[in-house]
């Protein structure tokens, strides 16, 4: 496989460009595009979810945006080493009644040397949020 740049070690430089990557695929809301970021084996634990491998991972990001209407997301860089980096993010969606959330959460992330993400965990909290609440534009 071809490199996916930046590839570890991180810097702080090349770490926030990895984050930077992660937020503007997952704002196109395209499980393709997203899903070619990840090893084809990656290790995923998404709230109580466990996903093995990019194919799930591209059939979770249809679900997902499918329930998540109108899906807007902030990263922010927390911590990284060599090839691990450490994330908290927010984001905004509604659902198909109407009623908008903001969700929090924690992402640890592991690259391999080619810059593809082999594993990711996430922990996440929903809260009701009113439209007029919304921060993320």
């Amino acid at each position: 496989m071809e490199k996916r740049f930046p590839v570890p070690p991180f810097t702080a430089e090349t770490a926030r460009q990895k984050v930077q990557a992660a937020e503007d695929a997952w704002n196109t809301r395209d499980p393709e595009k997203v899903s070619l970021a990840y090893t084809v084996d990656t290790e995923w634990r998404n709230r109580s979810e466990f996903l093995n491998g990019r194919e799930e991972v591209k059939r979770f990001l249809e679900n997902k945006w499918e329930k998540e209407l109108d899906y807007k997301l902030k990263k922010e860089l927390w911590a990284f080493t060599d090839n691990k980096i450490a994330v908290r993010f927010e984001y905004e969606w509604r659902d198909s009644s109407g009623q908008w959330y903001r969700s929090y959460g924690n992402e640890m992330w592991e690259f391999d040397e080619s810059g593809y993400m082999a594993k990711r965990y996430a922990s996440i909290n929903d809260t009701t949020i009113e439209a007029a609440e919304r921060r993320i534009g």
